[in-house]
């Protein structure tokens, strides 16, 4: 498969977000964007968005390029192993920002099996659920797992902690309708980049936390416990993420922390500490994956060098995987075969060597 295209920078978005994204990146204001003016990791697919090759990119070139990689805004496409089930309400709110889809193997099995659960990035403020098969293919091919992927509510809608509430909302309704999909209640793992990275770390470290259960959806005698994490460059201290050079000035009350937090995060403090996974690291949490580029200028590698600092000192399981030289969003064959490993340790019990490392560019 091509390297990933755009990065999270460019995400599956709906139409009102793909002209803001825009906007934003759009400096100078003369509604085209230049090279110089995108994000790092949306450069190296520049020549492709700019499909009238006048050396910039229109609003129209941007949405139709988005549209392509997301299949026109049409549903999951078909897979010859695997069917999709879309939209499942799991609040009962009617909400499309609260629904899921299920992926679920065709092969019929009486044992039940595994479950992998995407969580999308955009910054709390973008993204969604469409096109999360294709990013679970890698994992989902020949491991028997099940997969589903959420929505949750973006800060355009409600501020921390809703986007934590639905996230565990959706957990309880999976584990209620297990029985009826065929996948283990008892063996879910979830995945998350960036934005996703942070709220699936949040599951793994507040299964003990009942103030940030919520009480959505009509399953709340389920509990929103986990079995693993597996987080992509997700912010862990929101207070500690301006220490390092960044393309963001994440404290600023307009950043995606102070969308997320509903103001500067030095005025939001006790809400930033709340919503830092770091907060609530504690020996009961789940074992966990981390993956981090060394040049991330979105989310600063350290933010995953102190989550891991946090989860050794509270004796957590966890591997730590360092993407050398990787920047917001990457794609590796190792990498993909590291998580196999982990994930079918974790949900199928088979032995690993798995160790925190460093994987090169490339590999």
């Amino acid at each position: 498969m091509r390297a990933l295209c755009l990065g999270l920078a460019y995400a599956f978005l709906s139409l009102p977000v793909q002209a803001d994204r825009f906007k934003e990146w759009d400096r100078n204001k003369d509604g085209k964007l230049q090279k110089e003016e995108l994000p790092p990791n949306a450069r190296r697919n520049f020549e492709r968005v700019d499909t009238d090759k006048d050396g910039v990119i229109s609003l129209a070139e941007h949405k139709a390029f988005l549209n392509r990689r997301s299949g026109g805004g049409q549903s999951q496409q078909a897979h010859p192993d695997y069917q999709t089930v879309r939209n499942q309400d799991y609040a009962g709110s009617g909400n499309q920002r609260q629904m899921l889809d299920l992926f679920l193997p065709r092969e019929k099995t009486e044992k039940l099996r595994p479950l992998l659960v995407y969580v999308h990035g955009g910054g709390w403020r973008g993204g969604s659920k469409e096109g999360a098969f294709r990013r679970l293919q890698p994992l989902l091919e020949g491991s028997g797992f099940a997969g589903a992927a959420i929505n949750y509510r973006l800060t355009n809608e409600a501020s921390w902690p809703a986007q934590i509430h639905d996230c565990k909302a959706a957990i309880r309704w999976l584990k209620a309708h297990a029985g009826k999909y065929g996948y283990d209640s008892e063996r879910i793992a979830v995945w998350g980049t960036s934005a996703g990275g942070h709220l699936v770390s949040m599951l793994g470290v507040t299964g003990d936390v009942p103030e940030l259960e919520g009480k959505l959806g009509k399953h709340l005698d389920e509990k929103s416990s986990i079995t693993c994490v597996v987080n992509y460059f997700g912010p862990s201290n929101l207070l500690t993420m301006d220490d390092y050079p960044s393309n963001i000035k994440h404290s600023a009350a307009d950043s995606p922390e102070g969308k997320l937090v509903g103001g500067a995060l030095l005025e939001k403090k006790e809400v930033a500490v709340n919503a830092s996974p770091v907060t609530h690291v504690s020996s009961k949490d789940v074992p966990m994956l981390l993956a981090h580029g060394t040049k991330d200028m979105l989310v600063p590698y350290q933010q995953s060098v102190e989550f891991s600092k946090g989860l050794a000192k509270h004796k957590v399981d966890y591997i730590f995987l360092t993407m050398k030289e990787a920047g917001h969003g990457f794609r590796s064959k190792e990498l993909t075969e590291k998580v196999r490993e982990f994930l079918a340790h974790h949900l199928m019990g088979r032995s690993s060597k798995l160790t925190s490392g460093t994987i090169p560019p490339g590999r």
